[in-house]
């Protein structure tokens, strides 16, 4: 069994910003690669796209029990745009309709922002584990900023212990070794494409910030979808090997698949760690569905 922990869809998606599936086409595009179930990520962060309502999010998955799993997701900014907003009312509302986590959350703010903080705030007060995106950048893009060094991550994760936090994304994934600049946290981001430069160019082999804060921190959990996760780990297959081990208990299958005219490699790349045998079979099933199975409480 394969579940997707990070993907997204549109009932009536816009052919401009970013082609999304609509469920039709998504299960299409699972049925192919082998993916049993998906977690439904609603985009409700106008930065990147068209804000997503989380109840277009449970009508897909009422119609589709079987194939997919809903999130809920809220911006930091609703209800009163303050650091006092009830936004775990919210959140309790839609985790007793069904839906397991929250996230993507998108917005372009700092990570430390009061208003950003009193969602982690509310998310732990649920009990719902999160999932967001992050940036290298202020303006000009879509994710919460960090710095180089993830000290925005380091102080969430220490004010929040029993919230399931997940790094997501290529801010996250180019402090899995260290960086040799500054710029290889990131990519230059347009409506016309994207030119990557860190996750892909950076040559470093040195451990970096990542894999220290996933022991410091059991709270932090990391989600292998999109591109960043898989470029960072072909880098040193030993470095691989090790990573996989050491927190195989914490490492989830992802494609977050939200480009239905691009390649996703996710369970080529996976299946290829077991046959080399990079990863055990043991590894493997937890990466691929048990660890979700236990989080999500399947």
């Amino acid at each position: 069994m394969i579940i997707d922990i990070h993907s997204h869809c549109y009932k009536n998606p816009l052919p401009f910003v970013t082609p999304f599936c609509n469920p039709e086409e998504l299960i299409k595009f699972y049925d192919k690669e082998g993916i049993d179930k998906a977690v439904l990520l609603p985009v409700v962060n106008a930065e990147i796209y068209f804000p997503q309502s989380n109840d277009e999010i449970l009508e897909i998955c009422s119609a589709y029990p079987d194939r997919f799993i809903p999130y809920c997701n809220i911006d930091p900014r609703a209800m009163t745009n303050a650091p006092n907003a009830p936004l775990h009312k919210v959140l309790e509302y839609y985790k007793n309709k069904g839906c397991k986590g929250i996230g993507e959350v998108m917005p372009n703010m700092e990570l430390l922002d009061p208003k950003v903080q009193n969602l982690f705030r509310a998310a732990e007060e649920v009990e719902l584990p999160i999932v967001f995106d992050g940036s290298d950048v202020k303006d000009g893009d879509f994710g919460l900023y960090d710095d180089p060094g993830l000290p925005q991550l380091e102080h969430t994760l220490q004010r929040f212990p029993k919230l399931k936090i997940f790094g997501h994304g290529p801010t996250f994934w180019a402090e899995l070794f260290k960086l040799q600049t500054p710029g290889e946290r990131g990519y230059v981001f347009n409506f016309q494409g994207t030119d990557q430069v860190g996750v892909r160019g950076s040559e470093s082999v040195q451990e970096g910030v990542v894999p220290v804060l996933l022991r410091r921190y059991e709270n932090l959990h990391c989600d292998l979808s999109d591109g960043s996760p898989i470029n960072a780990l072909s880098r040193n297959m030993e470095f691989t090997k090790k990573f996989f081990i050491e927190f195989q208990d914490r490492l989830y299958f992802g494609t977050d698949m939200c480009n239905k005219t691009v390649d996703y490699p996710h369970v080529r790349f996976i299946n290829k760690l077991l046959e080399d045998k990079v990863i055990t079979k043991e590894i493997y099933d937890k990466v691929t569905h048990k660890n979700a199975i236990k989080l999500l409480n399947l």
